[in-house]
């Protein structure tokens, strides 16, 4: 079993399956007009923030190449973020293992959790590069993820007793939590290897599933988009930049920085597919987005998204979130037993 700080909070709201435990992904998206470093700057300062307002986690992700993202290191981040906080965990959502050698991230670890004890997560994920160019820079072929069950294995073992004499210091014996990104198989093998899992997109629901089927020990984290405002227009209009973003790297094959919605410029089939992305996002007003979250499957942490390109918009947003998801728990909580 896990220890105190990892169990979950069990607790529902009323006829509903909302976890009252909310945790943040932040990719580090460039802003049109803003540098790169300022984009990193800006998320150490976020993550204070995410802090204050009384997050659960906040975890950083890894992209290469990409124009509009500058968190390519998460590991290093997570170290700036750390040593900016005190009391959130911070961690990688994840750490994109088929990318890296095994020894290498036991030891980026090993060292983020002895100078940050017991509040270091390692998200793992089981993407390799996006491109062929990429993945040539990475020295690594688009199969290199087939093999992350193993990849994994391979991980947890240095932080035991290593592998035929070598040995991953200072991560050996240290207790580094490790959740797995469940894309493709990933459920499954976070499943067999007895570790929670962080699902997204749009088979939540059978992945969830059969996660919780397999599993012994089961720790479901939900990842989803959520943009919350005054009304639902002004809380989709939040989503918009990314949105946006999305489908321009589709039809040019570069994800560009965030711009103000004023400034898109979409065509009616560009809008489509705008609109088509931000089917199963989750926008509107505070008690909206408290039905809509009623409605995912049961979860024990929920790890929230959101990119816009007006920070302060963006920070309002989640305030209103965990002041939302605060006070539907707590209602829930002193609610009569039926």
């Amino acid at each position: 079993m896990r220890d105190a700080g990892e169990c979950a909070w069990r607790g529902r709201v009323d006829l509903g399956v909302i976890p009252a435990k909310l945790s943040i992904l932040d990719r580090s998206s460039n802003r049109v007009g803003k540098s790169n470093a300022q984009a990193l700057r800006d998320t150490v300062r976020f993550a204070q923030q995410a802090e204050a307002l009384g997050y659960h986690r906040f975890w950083v992700s890894e992209h290469h190449s990409v124009p509009g993202v500058a968190g390519s290191a998460p590991t290093v981040l997570a170290s700036a973020i750390a040593a900016a906080t005190s009391t959130i965990r911070v961690g990688t959502g994840g750490v994109m293992l088929p990318n890296h050698q095994a020894l290498v991230v036991a030891e980026q670890f090993g060292v983020l959790e002895s100078l940050f004890p017991g509040r270091i997560d390692m998200g793992l994920g089981r993407s390799v590069g996006f491109t062929d160019g990429v993945r040539r820079a990475l020295g690594r072929d688009k199969d290199a993820a087939e093999d992350f069950g193993a990849q994994v294995k391979d991980l947890l073992g240095y932080f035991t007793d290593g592998h035929d004499g070598v040995h991953a210091y200072p991560a050996e014996g240290l207790r580094v939590p490790a959740f797995v990104l469940a894309t493709g198989a990933g459920a499954d093998i976070a499943a067999d290897l007895g570790l929670p899992v962080v699902v997204g997109g749009p088979k939540i629901e059978p992945t969830v599933a059969r996660y919780r089927e397999r599993s012994r020990d089961p720790y479901v984290i939900l990842a989803v988009n959520v943009a919350v405002a005054d009304t639902a227009e002004q809380a989709k209009r939040l989503l918009l930049p990314e949105a946006w973003s999305m489908v321009y790297s589709r039809s040019h094959g570069v994800f560009p920085p965030l711009q103000p919605v004023e400034s898109i410029d979409m065509s009616p089939r560009e809008r489509e597919r705008v609109e088509r992305g931000l089917q199963g996002q989750i926008y509107g007003t505070e008690d909206e987005v408290i039905a809509a979250l009623d409605q995912l499957p049961e979860a024990d942490e929920l790890l929230i998204t959101l990119s816009t390109f007006d920070r302060d918009e963006m920070l309002a947003s989640y305030s209103r979130l965990i002041r939302a998801v605060t006070r539907a728990t707590r209602t829930a909580g002193s609610a009569p037993a039926r």
